[in-house]
């Protein structure tokens, strides 16, 4: 009797059985019975096995392929599998699973299985399992989303493709989180793979290696850290508020003057209420570390020597200040010999820490050795002087004053040697340089700032490359950044009176200032080495701190 006709029995012969069982039995036909429904239930069990079987063997198929042989060991003394495996060559059976990262296990190493080399395991690559074809379809518009704006890699750019927004999103952020070297797979060392057995002169030779790296970092006068150099894009910066940089001994008076330490730890406050106060900067705590009172002068202006050895400190006074930070010893400078000033209260500080360039009366310029303490030369230009800025290493000397030019001084022969009008400006109030010397910064008292090129001006342009008309009162005080992608000016006889310019672009930042917090009548300002931190010097008494998320270093 066939399988389907078994299988096919109807309702009505399950009745008419059921009748006959009733009856007086025939033993022949109960036999034939019972032999036909034991071959049925045996064709039905051998059915549901060879089912099942093929379920698993796909199961397993389906799970070697998505996760490696890790999840589906070989097995052994399977006789079904047997015809099939002699048919199929042995690199479709077999593969290396990269998944343990080089780490034998019990099994692998009873079963001495050998390790491969370095290279072919460098030269195997991990491919994704799955890859989602919509991602080349979709289209995303980062420039729509603030969020977004920070993944643009160039200014004017908005829609961008589904597999290029996953890779930058993975790059921004692996930027925001770095990890560590030792926790890369690449990057252990070989003694650290290496098992207990491995022979002395590999460990000698991975010795010597990392003793030769040693040397070749110290060899280079190199900066050991990569900054980072991405481009600042216009429109917005972000920022953020952090503790007050000397939250923990506000200033009676006005803050005159903020500096960073080279350091980038280390900052300086000075006001009109005669101390000279030194903070730890961290963004949370910003702890105090020193105060110095100076009974007989209000300090108008102090600095850092760029090499941070000393901090020059003045007032309206014919004498200035010097602070030993290695020595902690400050000493009384002045008058200087042959002049009779009244004021020293503005000066500036070259960038080689050889020379302070003092702002005199009737147009005199005053050099000041660091080391003697003794006027060096004097400058003597046709106005009234008013800033002053270096360039070029200390090298050359910027000036401006009361008849609107501005003035190249060559340090080494002490001669001036070009001078050129700026553009609208009647009384020059404020200059700046960029830290290449590249740009030039000038600043009136009608609130206007020229910002040039330094060789062009040189060369008899006179035109600046940007004219900067934010501010509507008297440019008191401006500052490039460390990479001069950002120039910062601000004016002290307006509330919030303080704007940030995009360099490369020569636009104001639109979310700067903050719109819900005031800064009252901002003083100065300085940006840390890295660029990461900014302080600000308000007329309250107060340095504010906030935090520039494009760079990363403080």
């Amino acid at each position: 009797m066939s399988l389907i006709s078994q299988n096919a029995r109807t309702k009505a012969k399950k009745t008419q059985r059921e009748e006959d069982i009733k009856e007086p039995l025939n033993y022949e036909e109960v036999e034939d019975g019972k032999d036909s429904d034991d071959e049925a239930l045996q064709a039905k069990k051998r059915k549901r096995e060879q089912s099942e079987m093929q379920q698993v063997r796909e199961m397993k198929k389906l799970e070697s392929f998505l996760f490696g042989s890790l999840y589906s060991p070989v097995e052994f003394g399977k006789e079904d599998n047997e015809a099939e495996i002699g048919d199929k060559k042995s690199s479709d059976l077999f593969f290396t699973d990269c998944s343990a990262n080089n780490v034998l296990s019990i099994y692998e190493e009873d079963a001495d299985i050998s390790e491969e080399s370095d290279d072919d395991r460098a030269a195997v690559q991990r491919k994704p399992v799955w890859v989602d074809d919509e991602e080349e379809k979709a289209t995303i518009n980062i420039a729509n989303v603030n969020r977004l704006r920070k993944l643009r890699k160039e200014e004017d750019e908005d829609l961008i493709s589904g597999s290029e927004y996953v890779s930058r999103l993975r790059a921004q952020h692996v930027k925001l989180n770095p990890g560590t070297d030792w926790a890369q797979i690449d990057s252990r060392s070989k003694i650290d793979r290496s098992s207990d057995d491995e022979s002395d002169e590999e460990n000698e030779a991975a010795l010597n290696q990392g003793n030769k790296d040693v040397d070749d970092i110290l060899r280079t006068n190199e900066d050991l850290v990569v900054k980072s150099s991405s481009k600042l894009l216009p429109g917005h910066v972000e920022y953020s508020k952090l503790v007050d940089a000397n939250i923990q001994d506000p200033s009676n008076g006005p803050i005159n003057s903020v500096q960073f330490h080279r350091n980038a730890q280390l900052l300086l406050a000075t006001g009109l209420d005669r101390k000279l106060r030194f903070f730890q900067i961290d963004g949370k705590r910003n702890t105090k570390i020193q105060s110095i009172f100076l009974e007989d002068c209000p300090i108008r202006k102090a600095a850092f020597l760029p090499d941070g050895s000393q901090v020059i400190l003045s007032g309206r006074r014919k004498f200035f200040y010097s602070f030993d930070l290695v020595k902690a010893k400050v000493d009384k400078v002045g008058p200087l010999v042959g002049r009779e000033e009244k004021s020293l209260e503005n000066f500036e500080v070259s960038p080689d820490s050889k020379l302070v360039a003092f702002v005199g009366n009737e147009g005199y310029i005053f050099l000041v050795s660091t080391k003697t303490k003794q006027l060096v030369s004097t400058l003597k230009m046709n106005g009234t002087v008013r800033s002053l800025a270096f360039a070029e290493d200390g090298q050359q000397l910027l000036s401006g004053g009361g008849d609107g030019q501005v003035y190249h001084w060559d340090l080494r022969t002490m001669t001036c040697m070009h001078k050129g009008v700026d553009e609208g400006c009647i009384n020059s109030t404020a200059l700046s340089t960029s830290p290449g010397g590249k740009l030039f910064a000038a600043g009136s008292d009608s609130g206007i700032v020229n910002i040039y090129n330094r060789e062009e001006f040189l060369g008899g342009k006179r035109k600046p490359i940007k004219t900067i008309e934010n501010l509507t009162t008297k440019v008191d005080f401006m500052k490039f950044n460390h990479d001069s992608q950002i120039l910062a000016i601000c004016s002290g006889m307006k509330k919030s009176s303080l704007k940030l310019i995009h360099i490369p672009s020569y636009s104001v930042f639109s979310n700067w200032p903050p719109p819900n917090a005031s800064l009252s009548y901002p003083r100065c300002l300085d940006f840390s080495p890295g660029g990461g931190f900014m302080a600000v010097g308000n007329s309250a008494g107060k340095v504010l701190l906030y935090k520039l998320h494009h760079y990363q270093h403080a």
